[in-house]
């Protein structure tokens, strides 16, 4: 059969299908179509016979790209999920990426504004999106101040973690390059999962989010976000009786890649400073440079960045502090919420810090 005849022959059967379905409501997404003309072209071209047009490089593996829908039960409850497998995958260990979004946001939302899965298909990683249920929290916010969902042996975070377990039971996944990261309630609770399980997480990533044991209650928690327990953390006069600091630093801390807009109204930004504080806490480490540096193009803004290292020159903790940045994923993409298209990029500097552990 010529290159040519099996173009037409493929173009012709997918349009027949399209026209025998469409009068039904069931025509398949052009997506789905392409993802049939993709696996039909591997097939081929494996008898040297691929169509003369069949796209090649990285618009042939995209189409191979999955994006799931999973759910997890335990006894602590059920959380659906979505996961992305990216087309390089060959069943060889890979990392594995947990991305939390933030209140009011669902998987599809969050993936569209970090474009993580753009990220995950250039360094060959896979990326679960946990989703916050409506009954379990009214705004899907992750419950990051209730005790019960600060401990390692139940709550969210033990869903959590399970997550982690089912994919890695299903996928070749390096169990030693396991992260996660999230937004506002997300990250708060992406902290305390670096805090609960740290034998599963390897390193954090936190975008406007909250200390670990920031609040006991719903009330607590407004409390926090303005900065409240923050405050006592990092060591100035505290605003209330809180023992969280004694109870972070006596808990294993994990890598952890901090970044808050200077100018955010709904979680001030001296709780990026705690965050830092207890990741520093049970370390010894120094300071490896502290900067400020102007916006290089309309694109990106100011920002200080501020890392810190172990002995050994091994990555521990990145603080950066964006001048101007609101309650908002920085570099984002439009087509989230939440998102400041402004840089720096978030995704791609926790990306780069992931990977360096």
């Amino acid at each position: 059969m010529q290159q040519s005849d099996v173009t037409m022959s493929l173009r012709t059967l997918f349009e027949t299908i399209a026209k025998a379905l469409r009068p039904a409501g069931l025509a398949p997404r052009r997506g789905r179509l392409r993802g049939v003309a993709g696996a039909i072209r591997a097939a081929l071209a494996k008898f040297g016979i691929a169509p003369r047009n069949a796209p090649a490089g990285p618009a042939a593996t995209t189409e191979a790209a999955q994006f799931l829908d999973r759910s997890f039960t335990n006894a602590a409850g059920t959380r659906a999920y979505k996961l992305y497998v990216p087309a390089s995958y060959r069943a060889t260990p890979v990392p594995l990426l947990m991305m939390l979004h933030g209140c009011n946001q669902n998987p599809d939302d969050f993936a569209a504004g970090t474009r993580m899965n753009e990220l995950a298909e250039a360094h060959g990683f896979l990326v679960a999106y946990p989703a916050q249920s409506a009954r379990a929290n009214g705004a899907n916010c992750w419950n990051w101040f209730r005790a019960a969902d600060q401990a390692r042996d139940g709550g969210e975070p033990s869903i959590l973690a399970g997550i982690v377990a089912e994919i890695a039971a299903g996928h070749a996944i390096d169990r030693r390059r396991v992260f996660v990261a999230g937004l506002s309630a997300g990250a708060a609770m992406a902290v305390i999962l670096g805090r609960t399980h740290p034998e599963v997480f390897a390193a954090v990533g936190a975008h406007s989010g909250l200390p670990y044991g920031a609040a006991q209650s719903a009330p607590a928690a407004f409390a926090a976000m303005h900065g409240g327990l923050a405050q006592a953390i990092v060591g100035w006069p505290p605003l209330r009786a809180a023992n969280a600091a004694a109870r972070a630093a006596s808990m294993p801390g994990v890598p952890t890649i901090v970044f808050h807009g200077d100018h955010d109204p709904t979680v001030a930004a001296s709780n990026s400073d705690a965050i830092v504080a207890q990741a520093l806490a049970p370390k010894a480490s120094g300071r490896l440079e502290s900067r400020r540096l102007e916006p290089a193009s309309a694109l990106s803004r100011g920002y200080t960045s501020t890392a810190y290292t172990t002995p050994q020159g091994r990555p521990l903790v990145e603080q950066w502090t964006l001048h101007g940045g609101s309650h908002a994923w920085s570099g984002g993409s439009p087509d989230g919420s939440y998102t400041e298209a402004q840089g720096p990029d978030a995704s791609a500097e926790m990306v780069r810090f992931f990977l360096s552990q």
